[in-house]
Parts: C-alpha cells; sequence; structure tokens
C-alpha cells in the first residue's frame, strides 16, 4: 500500500461559472489522481454543508476556505500516511467533527475522497469502476440505464415549466443502444421545438428550456418527439419527471401555477395518477416535498408500480434512507456523493437502499464540470440508473462518452 505524499487542491469553475474545488493527490509510488466536485441549484435543506466564502469575490460563492482547509488542516492529517477508502473517509469525518461537515467543508472533503480514489486506482492498475466494485464488495457491476434530461424547468430555467426536469429514458436496451435511442430522440424533440416556433435555447443540464403553457404540454413534446425519432412511446422510451415538489411547497400546499393546481398531497397525487395514465411516465422524482412523510407514504401505497424517487426527501443519507424504509416511503433513492461528503457513506446509501429493495440511481448536479467519476461509480455499485443530463453540453456528455468507454471495458 502506498501512503499519501502530496495534496493540492484549487479554485476551479463550473458548468454555472461558479468557483468549485478541483483536488490533486499523489501517492508515494508516483500514482496520481484528480477530481472535481459539482454544486447543486435545487438542494436539500438536510444534504451537508457546501463550504462558500460569502464575500465580495464571485458574489460570494467563492470556495478559498474550502481549498485552504485542503492543503492545510486535511494535508496535515492525511500526508505522509497509509489509507484504504475507508479509513481515509473515516479520517475525514473524524478530522471535520460535525454532523454537517460544516467546519472543513463537504465540498473540500469529497474533493480528498474522490481524488484518493482515482489516485488508489491507479495504484492498484485498476479502472476506477473496478476499484470501486472491489472496495465497496459489489461482485457484478453492470452498465446503468441513462435517465437523460431533455427538457429543462423550475429552477434549471426560468419562465419554463413549474416541474424541473423532464427525461427520457430508454426501455430493455443495452447501454449504447439505449443512448442511440435518446440522443435521437433529443434531436427530433428540437425539430418539433423549431416547427412549433418554441426557443432551443438550453438550461443548466443541457435540456432544452421553451417556455410553455403547462407541464402536461411538455409531456406532450416527449411523446411527438419519440415517435418523430421512430421509436414507440412507453415500449422503446419512458418518460420521467422530477418535480422538485419542495420548491413548490409554501404553508402545507403544493402549487403548479403553469397548470392552475393548488392543494395538498392527496391532490398532487391525484394530478399523478392522471398524468401516469395518459402518459408513459415510468418515474416520478421527489413528487412531495423533502419533509412531508405522511404524504410520501401516502403517494407509495397509492402508486408503487411506479419508481418513485427520494432525492430531497434522502439526501444520500443513510439516517433519512432508514427513515423512509420504515415509513414505506418512496420506492427509490437519487444517489449524489456531493449531497453526504465521502465516497464510502455513498456506498453505504446504495448498500442500504438496495438491502430493502429500493432501486438507486446516480446523480449529478446542475453545476457540473468535465469530472467523470460518476459513471465510474454508477457501474461499480451497480447502481442500475444514472442522472448525468441532457445529450448536450460538454460536461453531461463527458459522463455518457465515459460509460460508452466502460462498456467496451466490460466486453
Amino acid at each position: 500500500m502506498s501512503s499519501i505524499t502530496l495534496i493540492r487542491a484549487r479554485q476551479i469553475l463550473d458548468s454555472r461559472g461558479n468557483p468549485t474545488v478541483q483536488v490533486d493527490i499523489t501517492l508515494s509510488d508516483g500514482s496520481f489522481g484528480r477530481a472535481s466536485v459539482p454544486s447543486g441549484a435545487s438542494t436539500g435543506s438536510h444534504e451537508v454543508l457546501e463550504l462558500r466564502d460569502h464575500e465580495k469575490s464571485f458574489d460570494g460563492l467563492g470556495v478559498t476556505k474550502a481549498i485552504a482547509h485542503t492543503n492545510t488542516l486535511i494535508a496535515q492529517a492525511i500526508v505522509g500516511k497509509e489509507f484504504t477508502q475507508q479509513t481515509l473517509d473515516a479520517t475525514l469525518i473524524a478530522l471535520d467533527g460535525t454532523e454537517n461537515k460544516s467546519n472543513l467543508g463537504a465540498n473540500a472533503i469529497l474533493g480528498v475522497s474522490l481524488a484518493f480514489a482515482h489516485a488508489a486506482a491507479h495504484s492498484a492498475q485498476k479502472p476506477l469502476w473496478r476499484y470501486f466494485a472491489d472496495t465497496f464488495g459489489v461482485s457484478l457491476p453492470s452498465l446503468p440505464r441513462p435517465m437523460a434530461n431533455v427538457l429543462n424547468g423550475g429552477k434549471h430555467a426560468l419562465h419554463s415549466t413549474d416541474i424541473q426536469e423532464f427525461m427520457i429514458v430508454p426501455i430493455d436496451a443495452p447501454f449504447s443502444e439505449g443512448l442511440q435511442k435518446i440522443t435521437e430522440t433529443f434531436h427530433a424533440l428540437k425539430s418539433v421545438l423549431v416547427s412549433d416556433g418554441q426557443s432551443t435555447l438550453v438550461g443548466d443540464e443541457g435540456g432544452f428550456a421553451p417556455s410553455l403553457p403547462s407541464n402536461q404540454a411538455a409531456l406532450d413534446l416527449l411523446v411527438t418527439a419519440i415517435r418523430k425519432a421512430g421509436y414507440v412511446p412507453g415500449k422503446d422510451i419512458g418518460l420521467a419527471i422530477d418535480v422538485a415538489a419542495t420548491e413548490l411547497y409554501r404553508d402545507g400546499a403544493y402549487t403548479l401555477a403553469k397548470d392552475n393546481i393548488a392543494g395538498d398531497a392527496t391532490l398532487m397525487i391525484d394530478t399523478y395518477k392522471k398524468w401516469i395514465g395518459a402518459y408513459p411516465i415510468i418515474s416520478i422524482e421527489d413528487g412531495l416535498a423533502e419533509d412531508d412523510w405522511s404524504g410520501w407514504t401516502l403517494l407509495t401505497k397509492e402508486l408503487g408500480a411506479t419508481q418513485l424517487v427520494g432525492d430531497d426527501l434522502f439526501v444520500t443519507s443513510v439516517a433519512r434512507i432508514q427513515k423512509g424504509i420504515d415509513a414505506h416511503a418512496a420506492n427509490a433513492v437519487l444517489i449524489k456523493p456531493n449531497q453526504i461528503g465521502t465516497l464510502t457513506e455513498t456506498a453505504s446509501a446504495v448498500a442500504l437502499a438496495k438491502q430493502a429493495g429500493y432501486k438507486t440511481i446516480i446523480s449529478h448536479r446542475s453545476g457540473e464540470t468535465e469530472d467523470t467519476t460518476i459513471a465510474d461509480l454508477a457501474v461499480g455499485l451497480d447502481a442500475g440508473q444514472i442522472k448525468a443530463g441532457s445529450l448536450s453540453r460538454g460536461e453531461r456528455t463527458a459522463k455518457y462518452n465515459r460509460l460508452l468507454q466502460i462498456e467496451e471495458e466490460l466486453g
């Protein structure tokens, strides 16, 4: 086992032009690892703390404090020592000493955790996905099914829809074939928008962001695009939505302004039932607010045949996932490493979800970088599904292209 000889963090820009953390780690055998940390726009209130400077530069979004913690406090604790992934992550958690990683910053901690994984994989002469599988005891790594966000709304695209993401998902296809189907549908969607005189500008995650009269209008567009691409809705390609309902929840009521719908969880559930009856929707993410536990239990009872994904509900936290299991809330977990702060905790969240029969989806964030670690993580943890954004913007397509490389490696 090699020891850590050098750690260096720097401030770089993410896909929204905001600062984020990048970390380099070198081991005593010369192995090198580099990783960059993403950032969310629509974030759950229970996520660990992303440390920002809150000073004049970059409108307060600088990360020089997280960089300084990495280059001093963290470096002093780990340089010259040997670690496994688990012992490194445990050391970082203990060094921070808070429940939400607010001392060092989860962005600093995750940058180190990720960069070490890259260096350790190089040292072991393994592809990163294989390193993850071996490290976390996954016997059958596999390629994930892509969930591509092709229409952006909510916080990802102003003046678009209430619903934050409208996704297309290939059904029963090998990765490269499924990617081809949704890419062709994405291009068909552009031609449909052009024909309708709609904008083809894209939002934060690379999906189109037209100004639509209703949320159902977005679903209609996707069905039209699937057919225009030569595929059958519900057979070749399904639909998925990320409602981001916490953003729509105020004083006990949910509001879908585009559809003139306002009411409690029961009304939202009835709305989803109507949509599922009319469209090939196979997955609903954050259909209710992050702390509406009773509503989530009812949602799961009523719509359990559909994949019901908790993102803000679970924030990749073992404690919150266990609470959901006990409450029979949701049946799938969105997995975002920067919601929890280390790879070991991320893997534990996946393992707990799978033990309970919940599906798992490795996910990007709206503020991304060219880093492709989540592609290897989705394969190595046998997550089954991945959200990497649309079929445009380099920070999104980088993940899909990495998965195409892994597909070759897996044979």
